[in-house]
């Protein structure tokens, strides 16, 4: 029998083999933080907490998490939109991020104020999550509370979750065009239940003439424009308004 490794015997080796897209620049002036972000940068969720641990005794968890765990998330965001990182990447960087800030919680004695709540969903039919991963992690790392419906989700659990949690905004994902056509049946249910919700839609099968054929759809073109999107909402902004500036 071979012999059994440690959790922390697991190595990255992606970064490994590919050292030259580890991030090399600085992320912050304070090398508290700047270890903080590469950590994030890195994917180390082990690590993370030992870093976290540390800077907790000089540095308060606010700043722990708006000047490391966030700047680190948003390194990832760039690296993601110039295509050097990818789905895994994204994933343990979110990962190592959540750990980070629930630790700060903790210290804390209370959840960290969010910006505001999102709902996310795969469409009716549909089991690709990928892309809807991606732009959750994006929006957690801005600040914003995501509950998650899942995969082949039914248009009537959709709009009862959006009567019970009220969210700021409703995202929707459809990889095959036979799914994506939850997505007007959902928005003409909402707005007969005058519930003006912006239905930020994406995915494989999305385009911005299928999004705007129907109200209180708006294209979620690149995952990135997620954060904008819901910053605009928080604002106060239409779900017209924000399809007129992101779509026009």
């Amino acid at each position: 029998m071979g012999t059994t490794e440690s959790p922390q015997s697991f190595n990255r080796y992606d970064l490994i083999l590919e050292g030259e897209k580890e991030v090399k620049h600085t992320l912050s002036k304070d090398p508290v933080f700047q270890q903080i972000a590469l950590e994030v940068v890195n994917g180390d969720e082990l690590k993370i907490l030992d870093v976290v641990s540390a800077s907790l005794k000089i540095k308060t968890p606010q700043e722990v998490i708006s000047k490391g765990l966030i700047v680190g998330m948003d390194e990832v965001s760039r690296l993601w939109a110039e295509g050097s990182y990818f789905l895994p990447q994204v994933i343990l960087s979110s990962d190592t991020m959540l750990a980070g800030i629930a630790l700060c919680e903790r210290e804390m004695g209370k959840s960290s104020e969010k910006k505001g709540l999102i709902l996310s969903h795969v469409a009716e039919g549909d089991i690709h999550d990928i892309g809807q991963m991606i732009v959750n992690s994006i929006l957690q790392a801005a600040g914003y509370e995501v509950i998650n419906l899942g995969v082949d989700v039914p248009v009537d659990q959709v709009v009862q979750a959006c009567l019970s949690y009220r969210p700021l905004l409703l995202m929707g994902s459809a990889l095959m065009t036979t799914t994506m056509s939850a997505f007007p049946r959902i928005a003409a249910k909402l707005q007969s239940l005058d519930r003006q919700i912006p239905f930020l839609c994406g995915g494989g099968a999305v385009n911005d003439e299928f999004v705007n054929s129907f109200d209180l759809g708006i294209w979620g073109k690149d995952p990135n424009w997620a954060v904008g999107m819901a910053d605009d909402a928080l604002k106060g902004l239409s779900w017209q308004q924000i399809r007129k500036k992101w779509n026009s």
